[in-house]
């Protein structure tokens, strides 16, 4: 049995908050994809630091800041920016095909 990621459907292209984040779930996790200047990204939509919804956090370009304690982090690779974060956020590979994003879970 293979245990690998595999890519998932999450949403159209077409339904993407353009420029903003867009929350998506697969199965029972909550995905935030982010609408950046050189791409898509996703992670988690919970932030790691006080479980908070970044979908509803103020989103910069490729910063992402948390709308509990405002602890900020770069999208592209999960990397926190600002404190109180201290650890990187769980971030997930992204893809385009036939207009819908795909995550590799």
């Amino acid at each position: 049995m293979a245990t690998g990621k595999q890519w998932r459907d999450a949403i159209r292209v077409s339904e993407l908050e353009q420029n903003w984040v867009t929350r998506v779930e697969i199965g029972t996790r909550l995905i935030a994809i982010y609408d950046t200047p050189s791409g898509l990204y996703a992670s988690l939509a919970l932030c790691n630091h006080g479980g908070a919804d970044l979908c509803d956090g103020y989103f910069d370009g490729h910063v992402i800041e948390c709308p509990l304690h405002q602890g900020a982090f770069d999208v592209r690779d999960g990397k926190p920016v600002s404190a109180p974060a201290t650890r990187p956020m769980r971030v997930f590979e992204t893809r385009v095909q036939g207009g819908m994003v795909q995550i590799r879970l």
